[in-house]
């Protein structure tokens, strides 16, 4: 799948395939996913203070996995989970309590927004389909609003990864770590506007 771009369901089709032929567990894919986000963040600043934005789904637990390898390297980390923990389920939950007997530093608002160094976005990943609504449109409002350069993780949390269209809102990335590969949305419709530059990793498996 390399050199060529992927749709959302393709990419969803890969993960399956991971999974059940090649016997890789989820977290894994996850783990990998999260390191590789980390690796990018440590790169896009030479500050030590990062905040990472957090949805409920998987998108979220790529995100909660970066968390903790910064925290290893000695990053200042604030965390923003934007959903009750108690709702999240699978391999985001086993991370978010990872992070909790680490001691990570979780917020309840986002009013720290502008202290960090760097954002890293991982609201909604590819699985999303309908506009954003609140309160997730005023997040993204405040990421793009804070005057810090954004790493979003998959996709640009509100951007259609396969058509390209803005759902309601989008953040607008500095840059985005995507994986196996570029997705088609991208190229299309405002892909372009809100990606910034694409770097695609892969989760230990390429096809």
């Amino acid at each position: 799948m390399k050199n060529k771009s992927i749709t959302s369901q393709q990419a969803k089709d890969f993960d399956k395939f991971a999974q059940e032929e090649l016997l890789i567990p989820s977290i894994v894919l996850m783990e990998n996913a999260g390191r590789n986000t980390a690796k990018i963040a440590s790169q896009m600043t030479s500050g030590k203070n990062i905040i990472i934005v957090c949805g409920k789904g998987n998108n979220g637990g790529d995100g909660l996995v970066a968390a903790r390898h910064l925290i290893n390297l000695q990053y200042n980390v604030k965390v923003y989970l934007l959903t009750n923990p108690d709702l999240l389920t699978g391999d985001a939950k086993i991370n978010y309590e990872i992070l909790k007997k680490m001691k990570a530093n979780f917020e309840e608002n986002l009013s720290a927004l502008g202290e960090g160094n760097l954002i890293i976005d991982a609201i909604f990943g590819i699985g999303l389909s309908s506009d954003v609504k609140e309160p997730y449109e005023s997040v993204i409002g405040q990421i793009n609003s804070a005057g810090k350069p954004v790493l979003s993780v998959d996709v640009p949390s509100g951007l259609d990864a396969t058509t390209g269209k803005i759902l309601g809102c989008a953040v607008n990335a500095t840059k985005t770590i995507t994986f196996v590969a570029a997705k088609t949305g991208f190229y299309k419709n405002d892909g372009s506007k809100v990606c910034g530059e694409i770097v695609v990793a892969d989760i230990g498996i390429t096809s």
